[in-house]
């Protein structure tokens, strides 16, 4: 598909790696993440992740961005499933306000294609990644795509 015809093509701006408290890790994001840097999970736990409440999120920087964030991306191939998704999490799929809002805060997203078209590319996405899912308790609620119909 040409880039002008894409929903969203990743600017690898770090705009969306910024941000304390966001970056909730799955069960199989830890493990894949633990495997992508060579440690055993205990490690990459204690070294890498906060814990707040039952949730377990990456840790982050003292100026705010990812650990992982260095000019990209330094764990692309494993990236956890909240960072495969973005920007098609439920809300902007949903919801057509919450997906314009989105369009100013990511250069990523093509503002020229109308929020149908997103939806449906959103949705093709998500299903190439294995992100989501009806039913996964483990995903976080910005993954849940439970009431979003298919194209």
């Amino acid at each position: 598909m040409e880039a002008n015809n894409l929903a969203f093509d990743c600017r690898r701006c770090g705009h969306c790696c910024k941000g304390a408290g966001g970056i909730v890790l799955t069960g199989k994001d830890q493990q894949r993440l633990a495997l992508h840097l060579d440690l055993p999970l205990d490690r990459f736990l204690a070294d890498h992740t906060v814990r707040k409440g039952e949730r377990v999120l990456l840790d982050v920087r003292d100026d705010g961005f990812c650990i992982f964030f260095q000019d990209g991306c330094g764990v692309h191939p494993s990236r956890p499933d909240i960072c495969r998704a973005w920007p098609f999490f439920r809300g902007n799929l949903l919801d057509e306000s919450s997906w314009e809002l989105c369009l100013e805060y990511c250069a990523g997203i093509n503002p020229s294609l109308p929020h149908e078209e997103f939806v449906r590319q959103g949705l093709a996405t998500l299903r190439e990644q294995g992100v989501g899912g009806c039913g996964d308790p483990d995903a976080p609620s910005a993954l849940r795509l439970d009431g979003i119909a298919k194209p």
